[in-house]
This record gives structure tokens, sequence and C-alpha cells, in this order.
């Protein structure tokens, strides 16, 4: 089973309009909500390539059971920890040119945090875990190298998607997959990351340092994977960049579907940014065809042999 952790999901409220003028009156053309954060976009992306996956977090009041509902009605199984507070809803604006407001999120409580993290010990070797998304202030700044450790006494392999910091401390414990863009990258070594060739020194140290692949995303210029096996650049195939929400995440489901069907890394890697970039091109999340549809476009080259 893989398994993703969205410890602040939300309700996501888009909105459509030609142009967004702050501090004026704007008339809403289109609207539509969905359930929102950035594990539980995995999971959905998982299920379209038909992998089995189970959601994890937090979920509480009206909105919680509105993600619940509309993510069992994808098919995606849910086992999220009931909270005392309701989850957050999120606005995202398609204007001419695209704006957030993203609400704090609830406050987790001790007893809360004890549940969900009960559920990581009942895992069993061969499952997956992706944690996607940041830890909220209100939960342990090493809740994730807490719950890996908990996952490496179990044989149980994990993918991370998360801040600078929280990436940084579960490197050690070996993750099979972490994916820093490369602005993200430059910050974990203070330097200015301008192309594909300059970042491959800095992802083999976080190889060095525990990642097993480490895939950085350079947007439309494509990606770049490093593992022990050497560095490879894919491209982006063509496309009109439609809504980039989500776009990461779908990077990482094209690569954990892939690893879990048995890919090598370097297909693996193929069918991630085939992947990322089907959900760029969409308004929502891509599905199978999407994929389907652009990926004998992507092309893996490989830059450096180990």
């Amino acid at each position: 089973m893989i398994y993703t952790l969205t410890l602040n999901p939300s309700i996501d409220y888009y909105v459509t309009l030609p142009v967004f003028e702050a501090g004026q009156v704007n008339r809403v053309e289109q609207a539509e909500k969905v359930a929102g954060g950035k594990g539980i976009n995995v999971s959905l992306v998982l299920k379209n390539y038909e992998v089995e996956t189970q959601a994890l977090g937090f979920l509480g009041g009206s909105t919680g059971q509105f993600i619940r509902t509309e993510l069992e009605k994808r098919g995606v199984l849910t086992d999220f920890t009931p909270i005392q507070d309701e989850t957050r809803i999120n606005v995202k604006i398609r204007a001419d040119q695209e704006s957030e407001l993203n609400a704090a999120g609830p406050k987790i409580q001790p007893e809360e945090l004890e549940h969900l993290l009960s559920r990581f010990k009942t895992m069993q070797a061969g499952d997956i875990v992706v944690f996607a998304g940041s830890i909220p202030s209100s939960l342990p700044h090493d809740l994730y190298r807490h719950i890996a450790t908990i996952l490496n006494e179990r044989n149980v392999r994990f993918a991370v998607d998360t801040t600078k910091e929280a990436m940084l401390e579960v490197l050690p414990l070996g993750p099979f997959l972490i994916k820093p863009n490369h602005h993200e990258l430059g910050e974990i070594f203070d330097v200015e990351i301008t192309s594909k060739e300059m970042a491959v020194p800095y992802a083999q140290q976080l190889v060095e340092r525990g990642a097993e692949n480490v895939v950085i995303s350079f947007a439309g210029d494509g990606a770049l994977l490093v593992n022990r096996q050497g560095a490879y650049t894919a491209n982006t195939p063509a496309g009109k960049l439609v809504n980039s929400v989500g776009a990461g995440d779908s990077l990482v489901a094209g690569f954990v579907a892939s690893h879990a069907l048995g890919k090598s890394p370097e297909e693996a890697f193929r069918y991630a940014v085939t992947t990322g970039s089907a959900s760029a091109y969409s308004f929502g999340l891509c599905t199978k065809e999407d994929i389907d549809r652009l990926l004998e476009d992507v092309n893996v080259v490989e830059l450096i042999q180990s």
C-alpha cells in the first residue's frame, strides 16, 4: 500500500475570472471546491495510475467530512485522524495571474497526534509513505523525522516533498525520494542554481547524506534526477501552462507509482516529469490519458555516470 500524509489538508475553493483587481468588487465566472493538500493530490494522481493508495492526516468538522467524501468518491482509501477543530478552506484565484489565500489551519491536540502516530506502527515492509507539505506550527518541527524512525524500524520506505528544514532532518534516515526544486536546492547550500549541470554536485551531496533518489524540478525547463547510478535530465513536453497548483505533487506521484509498478529509477523519472507536466497543462490534476498523450515527448538523457 502507498500511504500519503497530509498534516494540514484543506478545501481548495477555486474561483475563475478574467482579471483580479485588489480593492474592487470582482465578479467570479466559475467556482469549484475540491479536496486539497499536497499528500491528497499525490493520492488522487496515484489513483489515476490505478495504484492503491490511502490518505492519512487530520480532518475535522463539515469541511473535513467534505474532503473525506470527495476522496472516497474518487476511489482513494482514507484513514484520517478526527480532530476537534474545523479543517481549513483555501481560496485559489485563477485570473490574469494566479493568487492564493491560504488559511493557517487547525490546532492539533496531543491526543490527536498520538492517534495518528499509532497508525504508522502497524505498517508492513513493502508499504510506502509519502510525506507531502510543511509541518504546521502546532506540531513538533521534527515530526517527519519521528515518523521516519518508526518506518525504518518496520522496513517501510518513504518519500519526502517538504520544506528545507524538515527534509534535511530526515535525510540521514534514507528517504528513497526527495524532490526540492532548483530554488530550494540553492537555499540548502546558499547558492543560486542556474542550470542542471550546476545542480548536479549539490544533489550528489544530498545522495551522500542519505537520499536514494533526488529529483530537482526546473519548472518549464524540465528536471534532474541524481542517484548513486548517475545523473539524468529530462525535458518538459510542449504544452500550455494552465495551472501550476499540484504539478509538483503530480511529479512525486508519477515517480512513486512507477517505482511501485517495478520501473527503473530512470523510467520512473520519465513518468514523473510527464505526470507533473500533464497536471500543469490541465485545470485540475492530470488523468492517465493526459499522461499517455505526453509520455513519448519526454526523453531522459544521462548527464553523468557514477
